[in-house]
């Protein structure tokens, strides 16, 4: 069973919720009103030409292209999986991409699966996932947002292909989609599985000791797809998102391979600057001493192989 609160709402494994409204009103009008809040803009994620034809060869080993924020397509074992697709200018209706989306629907494969953490407008849009055309996985009460949806709980799993199946795990986070519906559907991460390694998507989350719990259920993962964004200021922020130095903490929780940087530089959601999470993250891993070649932080539209 899924962890509720008395309202019937879901809550996370640590019993927190959403940010009580007054918090919100402080972070969203009485520090700024007061300039309290950073306003420096900084430069979007680099932009490379994706390599279409590679794309469209079926994957063996897990095979990685971000397209921006927590998007990616993730190629394993011959299924294409996207994830959390925003192909649109928009998020929300008036939050404009920094970045332009590297690929179109058209572009893509076949798609075997879509996958949506939660239903944040910045990682569910409707007409993105509607193009691909895909059958979905997501967490409880998405099946009311997306087409063909298969809902599921925290650490449930179903196939995609005859070889790969994907694994619905917690996170920390919340989710909301309009006035009345806060924390009705749930939200989380995925472990997409196959013969040939395992690629974990953290989807929106603060840092939680579930990482570890992740880590020891699906010990030997190949990539941890971590968000490093978002996180500014912290005192609003940490409940939901992680900083970069969170984010290595998790990785290491987690015992995976190596670590892909993601949700940064796509859209200004919050106060630091577009370019600094990747800056302390490569600063973070430098003074920890570890390998160079297992942090990825890509650039928006390159592939590589975990």
């Amino acid at each position: 069973m899924q962890p509720k609160d008395r309202a019937g709402r879901f809550i996370n494994l640590d019993g927190s919720g959403p940010h009580k409204a007054a918090e919100v009103l402080r972070w969203a009008v009485v520090d700024k009103i007061a300039g309290r809040r950073r306003k420096s803009e900084g430069s979007g994620a680099p932009v490379v030409e994706p390599d279409r034809a590679l794309l469209m060869t079926p994957a063996t080993a897990p095979r990685i292209t971000w397209l921006g924020h927590a998007s990616f397509l993730v190629q394993l074992d011959g299924a294409s999986i996207a994830i959390d697709p925003i192909f649109g200018e928009r998020i929300g209706g008036f939050i404009r991409r920094k970045v332009a989306a590297p690929l179109q629907p058209a572009d893509l494969p076949r798609i075997d699966a879509t996958l949506v953490s939660h239903n944040h407008y910045d990682h569910l849009d409707q007409p993105s996932v509607r193009a691909l055309g895909a059958p979905a996985f997501a967490g409880l009460g998405m099946g009311a947002l997306v087409e063909r949806c298969r809902e599921m709980e925290w650490w449930e799993s179903a196939p995609v292909t005859t070889k790969v199946r994907v694994h619905f795990v917690p996170s920390k986070h919340w989710s909301r989609r309009s006035l009345n519906d806060v924390n009705r559907t749930l939200w989380g991460g995925f472990v997409i599985e196959g013969p040939s390694g395992r690629v974990y998507h953290a989807g929106d989350t603060a840092w939680f000791d579930g990482f570890a719990e992740i880590g020891r259920r699906f010990p030997g993962i190949s990539a941890a797809l971590l968000p490093i964004g978002a996180y500014d200021p912290g005192w609003f922020m940490e409940m939901q998102h992680m900083n970069p130095e969170q984010a290595m903490r998790a990785f290491v929780d987690l015992g995976a391979r190596n670590f892909v940087a993601m949700h940064w530089g796509t859209f200004k959601l919050t106060d630091e600057p577009l370019d600094e999470p990747p800056k302390r993250l490569r600063a973070d891993w430098e003074r920890r001493g570890l390998p160079a070649e297992r942090l990825r932080i890509p650039a928006i539209g390159e592939t590589f192989v975990a």
